[in-house]
């Protein structure tokens, strides 16, 4: 009883918090913004094994590409392949380490079953270079982990900042 009145009252307010920090927008979301797959220049595939490994575990695009990745689970276990910042990933991986077999979903994340096939479309707004975990319990703590370098545009600025503009 007492795990589920956690999980009503702390999953809903968790899930709220990640809609306000994946929202696009001022203070946008630090690892770019949910992409179009008709607006995608290219796909990369990405395949995740009970290995807990990520092939490719680095990837490079550039700022402002919009991407297609096909993610596929060729293990006999559950993955996921989720963007963020490293601290928002140490945080999420946290709590699913609480409380295993959540469910969530956002558009910087897909879950893949075994055997099964996936997709994020993702479009890299700023410079520099964004994690992808696995954040399965376990999966985290076991290296599955890899990056996506993200390369500037000619005269773009590298980091953080609100694009100069004034407040």
């Amino acid at each position: 009883m007492k795990r589920e009145l956690i999980q009503a009252l702390f999953v809903p307010a968790l899930f709220a918090a990640a809609a306000v920090m994946a929202a696009p927008g001022h203070g946008s979301n630090p690892v770019g913004e949910p992409g179009k797959a008709t607006q995608a220049t290219r796909t990369i595939e990405v395949n995740m094994t009970d290995t807990m490994r990520f092939t490719p575990a680095e990837v490079s695009v550039h700022q402002g590409e919009t991407v297609r990745f096909i993610v596929k689970n060729s293990g006999a276990v559950k993955h996921e392949l989720v963007l963020g910042t490293p601290e928002d990933l140490k945080a999420h991986y946290a709590m699913m380490v609480k409380m295993p077999g959540v469910e969530h979903a956002d558009d910087n994340m897909v879950s893949v079953e075994p055997g099964k096939t996936g997709e994020v479309v993702w479009r890299f707004t700023k410079a520099g270079k964004i994690d992808f975990a696995c954040l399965q319990p376990g999966h985290f703590d076991a290296g599955m982990r890899g990056f996506v370098n993200v390369a500037p545009k000619a005269g773009a600025a590298t980091s953080g900042g609100h694009g100069g503009h004034p407040h």
